[in-house]
């Protein structure tokens, strides 16, 4: 118990949990020889291979790198076009433009915010060249990736998983990022994910190609492999690969992830379980204390198809029921020191893409973005902060 009188630190939605084996992984990184590029890169992207049982992992910048080379590796271009659901952070559509093609934006179920198999059925019959389809795992829960990898090979289609709200997961009894049911899937470790680098991400494949691909875009796109010499003076009288050569077939980016980074990454990932119980054992303590809001706070209803990492603690508020709307209910939260979000604001209703594509009517999204609202989660909150905000809530709402 706090003494009486003592001042509650201000509980954000979401915070890195940093910790004295992480200190000691970065001081190392900085006192060895490498600060950008550097064997911390392979080791990290080693560890995200034994957790995704993916067969390669790539690192990068950070997770909108990460959907913008998935994009790339698969040669997403002008004249085609990629299906992403309206509910997510405005990168997994942005990512898509950057290769000049066009989205097409899928609805969602409204309680769980997550783009389905008939949701992506529906938006494919409203594009035309569609090329492929980006589900976005929210808040940690996963989409139902069979049923969502059986409608994409109906159409012809790559399949690129956003995940940057749910490594620790599984899908279908298998790790989030094990590629089962598609091309590629993303990685954010933004410092409010379940687990950080700063800024940083990944992305995992089973294909030998896109990853080669991957790796050579995030750095340039500059080719180091003999094989892939087209120039004289690449080899030796001997025929060896002269040792400083290297090739551009095509321009990519500088989006490689530094030594420090992935060393904080590294430490990190070897917590991930831990951090991932101790996220579902809070999301289960809010179950609870949320209970006597009911039918006004309802917690997220669960995606039937996989065992979630959550990233977010989403309530659906009734704030019609409630008398009360989300903005006065925030600052009453703010005011009891509990910090509070909302994710996301359909995408299809920011301005950029609601001019570039107008029209689209996706219920489902405008549905679940009207009572959602994201309350504290992160790996170092206790018991008594679950409750600390549940009373902040039930007070709030009673005014």
């Amino acid at each position: 118990m706090k003494p009486a009188g003592a001042v509650q630190p201000f509980l954000p939605y979401g915070r890195q949990v940093i910790e004295e084996d992480d200190l000691a992984a970065v001081r190392e990184a900085l006192l060895s020889p490498y600060l950008t590029t550097g064997p911390m890169v392979e080791r990290f992207e080693a560890a995200l291979v034994d957790v995704t049982q993916a067969r390669h992992a790539v690192v990068c910048a950070n997770g909108t790198a990460a959907l913008h080379l998935a994009a790339r590796a698969i040669k997403l271009d002008r004249g085609q076009v990629a299906v992403v659901p309206s509910i997510t952070f405005v990168a997994t559509a942005n990512a898509v433009r950057y290769c000049g093609a066009e989205v097409v934006f899928a609805d969602v179920d409204p309680e769980t915010g997550l783009m389905t198999p008939q949701t992506l059925r529906d938006a494919l019959r409203r594009a035309q060249g569609a090329r492929a389809a980006l589900p976005v795992h929210l808040n940690g829960q996963c989409c139902d990736m069979e049923g969502i990898a059986a409608v994409a090979r109906e159409w012809g289609l790559w399949v690129i998983e956003d995940a940057c709200h749910a490594i620790g997961g599984t899908e279908a009894g298998r790790p989030v990022g094990a590629c089962s049911h598609s091309d590629l899937a993303c990685f954010s470790f933004h410092p409010v994910k379940t687990i950080a680098m700063g800024e940083g991400g990944a992305v995992t494949t089973n294909d030998d190609a896109l990853a080669a691909a991957l790796r050579a875009d995030r750095n340039h796109g500059l080719v180091r492999q003999p094989e892939g010499f087209t120039l004289p003076g690449a080899v030796d009288a001997e025929g060896a690969p002269n040792p400083w050569f290297y090739e551009l077939p095509e321009p990519g980016f500088n989006y490689r992830a530094p030594d420090i980074l992935c060393a904080l990454g590294l430490s990190q990932v070897k917590k991930l379980a831990r951090f991932v119980a101790q996220r579902r054992r809070l999301m289960e303590l809010y179950a609870e204390g949320l209970a006597p809001l009911a039918p006004v706070v309802r917690p997220l209803a669960h995606a039937p198809t996989g065992d979630p990492a959550w990233h977010l603690c989403v309530v659906k508020i009734d704030f019609a029921k409630a008398g009360l709307d989300r903005a006065a209910l925030m600052r009453r939260l703010a005011e009891a020191g509990i910090g509070s979000q909302v994710h996301y604001i359909p995408v299809h209703r920011q301005p950029y893409y609601a001019n570039r594509y107008p029209g689209t009517d996706l219920p489902g999204a405008d549905a679940y973005y009207e009572s959602c609202l994201s309350l504290p989660l992160f790996a170092a909150m206790t018991e008594d902060d679950v409750t600390r905000v549940t009373a902040a809530l039930t007070a709030a709402l009673a005014g």
